[in-house]
């Protein structure tokens, strides 16, 4: 897999993960809205750390500096 994540994108990722998990320990958001944000959670954490991210390959986007 080549990287095609940048650091801002990957820290955006990071934070909006963080804010979901608050806001459904908070239970600010519960039911099935909580769960489909969860799972959006993990998604971001899981793509923020391996650097890629398939839908970004299939629409041909590229957020990360290196080559």
């Amino acid at each position: 897999m080549k990287k095609n994540m940048g650091a801002l994108d990957k820290s955006l990722r990071v934070l909006a993960a963080i804010i979901i998990a608050l806001l459904y320990y908070l239970n600010i958001i519960s039911g099935t809205v909580a769960y489909i944000l969860m799972a959006l959670a993990i998604v971001f954490l899981i793509t923020s750390f391996i650097n890629f991210c398939p839908l970004y390959t299939i629409l041909g986007v590229n957020t990360c500096k290196r080559k």
